[in-house]
């Protein structure tokens, strides 16, 4: 009996190996909740660091400008000279040979500002537009070399901003909110609705695309009157927007499982944001986010809606095709690799589908 009573527990009663702990914690809650932690610690870093990088101290790279051809004056080419190093030789100087032609490029968002001899004097149209951060550091320098230069300056906004939204930044804000509100909603569905089939996520994505972009211009525009938006071409990119958005985490989702959330908020929120030029203006970006932000939906959506805005004449497709390419590759890959997505009430677990397979 005390032999019995020793080796009562067996196997069970052996400390347990260095390999069977890490298989036991590998199977215990603490490890995804440990790396969850450690995610989380490093994304608030970047967070942080992508924001204050992009948008702290905004510094001019390269401003197209206008000059027309009868600003060769010699106080206007010393203007200019000044303006270009006061700017660090930023500005891109592009010559028009009338003021109507010059006109046309900034309605074509081409240039920022236009430079032309008035007199003894140097007349300088900005586009506030365009882009407000730059057009206030246009209107500073340019009032700072002219004292300096004892040139007369006259300074004109022939693109003001909204009176509602004097900064330029309610555009950039309801971006935000479609790209941020997109891919939750597509978070809320796979963890509240885990069993719609791919059709039917799909359409669920579009359905709350269409109410939430509509709450959102609806809001901004009749609720709080900071912006007078062309409501339903507002309303339409705010539904493209969050649609895309919705449908780049289900991709995500579909490809990476449960860490879907750490490309969708790389692509969406670090880069895609701070990079968008909503609150500050490519110009002023450092070079490679200002090229790379007009690729991704973020900065398509902003693109989008100033253009809706403020230059209803002069319509691009491009930020439209951004959008729409995302969507559909989105979409695409969800749909083909559909099997992968950890939902749909036909969708049975590998592991389920193991043990039915060990149990025959």
């Amino acid at each position: 009996m005390t032999s019995g009573g020793d080796g009562g527990h067996g196997a069970h009663g052996k400390p347990l190996t260095r390999r069977e702990k890490w298989e036991a914690y590998k199977k215990s809650p603490y490890l995804p909740a440990m790396v969850v932690g450690l995610i989380i610690s490093a994304g608030a870093g970047l967070f942080a660091a992508s924001y204050t990088y992009a948008l702290a101290n905004p510094t001019p790279r390269e401003i197209p400008a206008a000059v027309v051809d009868n600003a060769r004056a010699p106080h206007t080419r010393e203007f200019l000279a000044g303006m270009e190093k006061a700017l660090d030789a930023s500005l891109q100087l592009r010559r028009y040979p009338d003021a109507t032609q010059a006109r046309d490029a900034i309605d074509d968002q081409k240039v920022f500002v236009i430079f032309r001899t008035v007199g003894q004097g140097v007349d300088m149209q900005v586009a506030g537009a365009s882009g407000s951060t730059v057009a206030q550091l246009l209107e500073q320098t340019g009032a700072t070399v002219a004292r300096t230069l004892g040139t007369p300056l006259k300074v004109q906004d022939v693109m003001p901003l909204q009176s509602g939204d004097p900064r330029g930044l309610a555009l950039f804000y309801i971006s935000i909110a479609a790209v941020i509100i997109g891919f939750l909603g597509a978070i809320q569905l796979s963890v509240h609705a885990r069993a719609l089939n791919p059709l039917e996520r799909i359409l669920f994505t579009v359905s709350y695309s269409l109410l939430g972009g509509f709450a959102i211009a609806a809001i901004v525009d009749w609720g709080l009157e900071a912006l007078d938006l062309p409501f339903a071409q507002s309303w339409a990119i705010l539904a493209l927007t969050m649609f895309t958005s919705g449908m780049v985490f289900t991709m995500f989702n579909t490809l990476m499982g449960r860490w879907a959330i750490i490309p969708t908020w790389g692509v969406m929120v670090l880069l895609g944001n701070p990079s968008s030029g909503g609150a500050v203006s490519w110009p002023l970006l450092p070079s490679a986010l200002g090229h790379i932000g007009r690729w991704l939906p973020p900065g398509a959506s902003v693109n989008a809606q100033h253009t809706a805005v403020y230059y209803q004449g002069h319509q691009y497709v491009f930020p439209y095709f951004v959008l729409a390419i995302w969507a559909l590759v989105s979409c695409t890959v969800f749909w083909v690799w559909r099997h992968r997505h950890p939902g749909g009430r036909g969708h049975v677990p590998e592991h389920a589908a193991t043990a039915s397979r060990l149990r025959l």
